[in-house]
């Protein structure tokens, strides 16, 4: 009996944190964006070239950089001379974001049935846009860390 209750309070301060973790996680920092704030560009021959993107969801938080996610479609064919982007990694966003599946994304890169674009290059220091575009219109965005700092032992 003289060790239960030390044991409990252990216990019971341990799910209390671990219900926190993942709150902030998954909704803590996260705020859906308003679409008519967000502009979705490629770049093509150099120049940040705007798109015309419907259906746009996109969440963001200021607690990363790499925490922005998009889903939109593409209204009309991407520029002549639009980047592709090398190394496409989707990355995972919160369970609620359904329209953002990472793993679909991802297969879908490897295996040619999407195709990434540099969308904005160093979006924030060290962090690029990058969007996946289908054939049938849809795209995603995410931001992903580039490789372009000694830091990250890659030089150009």
């Amino acid at each position: 009996m003289n060790g239960r209750i030390p044991a409990l309070l252990i216990l019971g301060a341990a799910v209390f944190a671990g219900v926190g973790v993942w709150y902030a996680q998954e909704y803590g920092f996260y705020d859906q964006l308003d679409p008519a704030g967000v502009t979705i560009t490629v770049m093509a021959n150099g120049q940040a070239v705007p798109l015309q993107a419907g259906e746009l969801e996109a969440i963001d938080a200021s607690s990363s950089p790499i925490r922005w996610r998009g889903c939109f479609r593409v209204d009309q064919p991407l520029p002549e001379g639009a980047e592709p982007f090398a190394n496409p990694t989707p990355l995972v966003g919160p369970n609620w974001f359904s329209c953002f599946d990472a793993g679909q994304i991802g297969a879908d890169l490897q295996s040619g049935v999407a195709k990434a674009y540099l969308s904005q290059p160093e979006i924030r220091p060290d962090v690029d846009r990058v969007i996946a575009v289908y054939p049938d219109g849809r795209a995603y965005g995410w931001h992903q860390f580039n490789d372009k700092t000694p830091e990250r032992g890659v030089m150009d």
